[in-house]
């Protein structure tokens, strides 16, 4: 499936209206986003079920702002609408397919769970801690879950 191009108009649309979506933030003078740029492209024609969105951080400098994303390439998941992973840097292919079958076993009701009580924390004044995600790889640099960083987003589900 070719990527999605992701701008401020349609970005909340995609995100929530499909059960796995991977976004790849880039700029075109980034050379790990060059190099990141066909291991992207590969891993979306092995994955008709997910959507791979791109955006441009030169041309969507307001959604780019308003997500926090400062590195790039910078890679998020999103599962039913609600951020599970977001970091920057190039990761190798196997990485990748890690990633997404790490996201597609997610247990969605734990992640709930927890972004209940990270709210109820919030509401109470208390710090949350949100637990280390369980994964099932090995790879301890690559794991879904729900991001730490989801406080400071915009988008629905967060």
């Amino acid at each position: 499936m070719p990527t999605v191009t992701l701008t401020e108009q349609n970005f909340d649309s995609v995100v929530t209206g499909n059960r796995i979506v991977l976004v790849d933030w880039w700029a075109d003078w980034c050379g790990p986003c060059q190099h990141f740029a066909p291991i992207y492209e590969s891993s979306s024609e092995q994955h008709s079920d997910i959507v791979y969105g791109k955006v441009d951080v030169e041309a969507q400098k307001s959604l780019t702002e308003a997500a926090n994303v400062s590195q790039y390439p910078t890679l998020m998941a999103f599962r039913e609408g609600v951020l599970v992973y977001s970091e920057a840097g190039v990761l190798p292919g196997d990485a990748l397919e890690d990633l997404i079958q790490q996201v597609i076993w997610l247990d969605m009701d734990q992640v709930r769970r927890t972004m209940a009580e990270q709210a109820e924390a919030q509401r109470n004044g208390q710090e949350y801690q949100t637990p280390a995600p369980e994964t099932v790889s090995a790879a301890p640099s690559v794991k879904a879950g729900l991001a730490s960083a989801t406080a400071s987003y915009g988008w629905p589900g967060l």
